[in-house]
C-alpha cells in the first residue's frame, strides 16, 4: 500500500489523509523526503549556470515541499496527540533534521551563490519582496555558520544536533511529568469548590481511567482548583506539583539538560563573533539589543512589584483573619485574591463560566474576524487527526482562503499550554496555495464546555495568531504568515484579546448555555471593571521569567541555573509569595527550542505596541472601524516579514509606541 504521506493529497483543500496515515508510516516518509530534499539542495549548488533568484533562491523555495508536507503532518501530530512511537521518532529525527539544516547552511557553493546574489543585488531588477527574501537568505546562511572555517563550521554543526536533542528531551520530560501526576480527591477534598470546578475534577479522572475525580497539572483544572479550594493543605500539595514539572529527580529531571543547553548556546553565540547568547540572538529581532529589553521590562517591574507587594499585605491580612497566621504563601495567593475580588468587585467567576461556553467564544471570536475582515467560516467534516478536533473552511466573498482547525481539549497525550502553527503556508510561488491553521488548547471537556475568562483570552489570542497566518498574502513561504521577528509576532495575537473586552462583543455572545439569556449587564460591568484587577501579581511572574531568560543568555552560561534563578530573583526583589510563571524546568518557551530563547520578553514588547495598535481604534471611536482594520490588514496581518517589523508598525500606526499604554491598561500606570 502506498504511503499516504507520499501519495498525493487529492482530498477537499489538499488535507492531510488523516485517517489512512499511521505512526509506521512516518519513518520511511521523513526518509524519502530528507532524500528528495538532499537531492534538489544539491542540484541547486551544482547548476553550471550562474546565479540567479529563480534559480538559486525560488529554486531552494521549493526545494524541500515534500519534507515541508510531511513535517507539518508529523510535529503537528507530535505535540497534541503524542504516543510512544511519536516520541521515539522525534528523538531519532532531532539530530537528523538538526543534521540536514547543518548540511544547507554550511554548504560552501550554494553559499556562494546565495552571497554572489547579494553582492549584485542591485542589478538584479528584483522586487522589494524578492530583495525582502533574498536579504533574509542571506543573513540565516550567515547566522547559522555558512562563513565558518571548516573546523568551526564542523563544530557549529555539532552543536546543533546536540540542542536539538535536548530541546526533545526537555519537551518530553515536561509531557511525562505533566502526564504522570495526578491526585485523587475525595468527596470531603470537594468542599467549596464550585460545580464547574467539581464536573472538571470528574471529567479528568474518567480521562485518566480513574473511578472519582482527580486532580491533575492541567492549568484549567489546577488554577480554579488553587483559587476556590478552602483546603489549604491540599492547595500546597497541588501547588508544588505544578511547579515542580521538570524537577523531580530520575530520568525526566530537565535541570542538567538547561544548563547544557544555555552552554551550548554560548558556544554557539562566540562562534559567530558574539559577545554571548542574547547579543546574538537579539541582534534579529526588534528590541535589536539586551538592554533595550532590560530597559522595558525593569520599566515594568518597578510599578508592577510595588502593586504586588500592597495587594500582598491585604491578602495576608485576609489569611490572619481567617485563623491563619505566618506568611502568605504561593498557594494561598490564588485563594485569597479570589475571595478579594468577590468582596471588592461584587463579582464571582464561577457566575461567568455558565455565559462563556466553548461554542459561544468561537462564535465570538469568528464573529469578530467577519465584522472585521469579512471572514465567514464553514463547518467541515472530518476526519482530522484526532476525534475531538474541529474544523471549518474560510472564506471571503465566496473565495476560499483558508483551512482553520480548533483542537481545544486537554488530553494526556497533548503536551501543556495553548499555541497556533500551520500544517501548510500560505504561498502563491509554484501556484496559488493556502494555509492550514491549527489552533491547540487546554481547555477542561465538558458537557457543554465552559471556559473561564482567561481561558476565553487565550481562544481569542490564538485564533489572532491564526489570523496572521491565514490571511498572509506574499509570494513566498519563507516570509509567509507568522515567519517575522519574534518580538512582532505576538502583536496580532494580543492585539485581538482586545475585542474580548469589547462591551457589544460580549454582549452579543455571552450567553447563558442553557437558557440563551445574555449576559446580565450587572456582571458585564463588575467583569469589565475587574479587568485591572491583580495585574500586580500577573505582571510580576511574567516579568520576572523574562529576566531570568535574558539574564541567563546575557553573559556566561551559567553552571548552576537554579542557584543563578534564585539569585537573580533575590537581586530584583521578588516577592515572597509570587514564584516565576515558568520556573527553569518547566521553562518549556526559552529550553523546548531556541524560539523564546532570550526572548520570552516579546510577549511585553508586543503588548507595547497591542496597546497602542487598539487605540487606533477607539481613536476613530469604533472597535470595528473599516479603514482601520483595512489597515491592520495590509501592513501587520497580510504582510508576513515581507519587510522589516518596525517599518510595518510605522506604516500602520505612523508613530512609535509608548510604554505607557501597556501601564494603563494592566492598570498600573498610577503606580508608575
Amino acid at each position: 500500500m502506498p504511503n499516504p504521506l507520499l501519495a498525493d493529497w487529492s482530498g477537499p483543500f489538499a488535507l492531510p489523509p488523516f485517517a489512512e496515515i499511521t505512526d509506521a508510516d512516518f519513518a520511511p516518509a521523513f526518509e524519502a523526503a530528507l532524500s528528495e530534499a538532499r537531492r534538489n539542495i544539491a542540484a541547486i549548488a551544482a547548476d553550471p549556470a550562474p546565479p540567479s533568484f529563480a534559480n538559486t533562491i525560488e529554486a531552494m523555495e521549493q526545494a524541500e515541499g515534500l519534507l515541508d508536507r510531511v513535517s507539518g503532518v508529523f510535529y503537528n501530530l507530535s505535540g497534541a496527540d503524542s504516543t510512544p512511537e511519536r516520541e521515539a521518532l522525534m528523538r531519532d529525527l532531532a539530530p537528523k533534521m538538526a543534521g540536514f539544516s547543518s548540511e544547507v547552511t554550511m554548504n560552501r557553493p550554494l553559499f556562494q551563490r546565495i552571497d554572489t546574489l547579494w553582492q549584485r543585488r542591485a542589478e538584479l531588477g528584483l522586487t522589494a519582496e524578492q530583495a525582502r527574501v533574498l536579504e533574509l537568505y542571506h543573513k540565516m546562511f550567515l547566522r547559522a555558520g555558512a562563513a565558518l572555517n571548516d573546523a568551526d563550521a564542523q563544530r557549529m554543526a555539532a552543536i546543533k544536533e546536540r540542542l536539538a536533542v535536548l530541546s526533545t528531551a526537555f519537551s518530553q520530560n515536561l509531557l511525562a511529568d505533566e502526564r504522570s501526576w495526578f491526585r485523587p480527591l475525595s468527596e470531603a477534598d470537594l468542599e467549596g469548590l464550585p460545580d464547574f470546578v467539581v464536573a472538571a475534577a470528574r471529567e479528568a479522572g474518567r480521562e485518566r481511567g480513574q473511578e472519582g475525580p482527580v486532580l491533575t497539572l492541567n492549568r484549567s483544572l489546577i488554577v480554579p482548583f488553587l483559587q476556590f479550594s478552602p483546603k489549604r493543605e491540599l492547595r500546597e500539595v497541588a501547588y508544588e506539583a505544578w511547579v515542580a514539572r521538570g524537577a523531580n529527580g530520575g530520568e525526566t529531571d530537565n535541570r542538567a539538560n538547561a544548563a547544557e543547553i544555555l552552554a551550548l548556546r554560548e558556544e554557539r553565540a562566540h562562534l559567530l563573533g558574539f559577545a554571548n547568547f542574547a547579543e546574538f540572538k537579539l541582534d534579529d529581532e526588534m528590541a535589536k539589543t539586551p538592554a533595550q529589553v532590560r530597559d522595558l521590562l525593569m520599566r515594568v517591574w518597578a510599578p508592577a512589584r510595588r502593586k504586588a507587594e500592597e495587594d500582598a499585605a491585604t491578602l495576608t491580612g485576609m489569611m490572619h483573619a481567617d485563623g491563619v497566621n505566618g506568611d502568605l504563601e504561593a498557594w494561598d495567593w490564588r485563594y485569597y485574591s479570589e475571595k478579594r475580588r468577590v468582596a471588592e468587585f461584587d463579582f464571582d467567576e464561577s457566575l461567568l463560566k455558565p455565559y462563556l461556553s466553548l461554542e459561544a467564544m468561537i462564535g465570538a471570536a469568528f464573529d469578530t474576524a467577519h465584522r472585521l475582515f469579512g471572514l465567514e467560516f464553514r463547518a467541515l467534516e472530518g476526519p482530522f487527526y484526532h476525534p475531538d478536533v474541529r474544523g471549518w473552511e474560510v472564506t471571503r466573498n465566496g473565495r476560499h482562503v483558508a483551512v482553520f482547525l480548533g483542537d481545544y481539549f486537554a488530553r494526556g497525550s497533548k503536551r501543556s499550554g495553548a499555541w497556533c502553527s500551520a500544517m501548510r503556508s500560505q504561498r502563491k510561488l509554484g501556484g496559488e496555495t493556502s494555509a492550514i491553521v491549527v489552533n491547540v488548547c487546554n481547555f477542561t471537556k465538558g458537557d457543554p464546555a465552559l471556559l473561564s475568562y482567561d481561558d476565553a483570552r487565550t481562544l481569542f489570542h490564538e485564533f489572532g495568531h491564526a489570523l496572521h497566518q491565514m490571511l498572509s498574502n506574499v509570494t513566498y513561504q519563507f516570509i509567509s504568515g507568522t515567519s517575522v521577528a519574534r518580538d512582532f509576532v505576538e502583536l496580532p495575537s494580543q492585539l485581538y484579546e482586545h475585542w474580548l473586552e469589547v462591551p457589544e462583543v460580549l454582549q452579543k455572545h455571552a450567553r447563558h448555555w442553557q437558557t440563551g439569556a445574555p449576559m446580565p449587564q450587572d456582571l458585564l460591568d463588575k467583569l469589565l471593571a475587574a479587568q485591572t484587577y491583580d495585574q500586580g501579581f500577573a505582571t510580576v511572574e511574567y516579568v520576572a521569567s523574562a529576566l531570568v531568560d535574558l539574564d541567563f543568555h546575557d553573559g556566561p552560561a551559567p553552571r548552576d541555573p537554579m542557584a543563578r534563578q534564585a539569585e537573580i530573583l533575590a537581586v530584583i526583589g521578588m516577592p515572597h509569595a509570587i514564584r516565576m510563571r515558568h520556573a527553569t524546568p518547566h521553562f518549556s518557551h526559552v529550553f523546548s527550542g531556541d524560539g523564546y530563547s532570550s526572548g520570552y520578553y516579546s510577549y511585553m514588547w508586543s503588548e507595547v505596541m497591542d496597546a497602542d495598535a487598539f487605540e487606533a481604534f477607539q481613536e476613530r471611536g469604533d472597535a470595528f472601524d473599516p479603514e482601520t482594520a483595512a489597515k491592520l490588514e495590509r501592513y501587520i496581518l497580510s504582510a508576513g516579514g515581507s519587510r522589516p517589523a518596525d517599518e510595518l508598525w510605522l506604516d500602520f500606526r505612523g508613530k512609535k509606541p509608548g510604554v505607557e499604554a501597556l501601564l494603563k491598561g494592566r492598570g498600573l500606570l498610577e503606580t508608575a
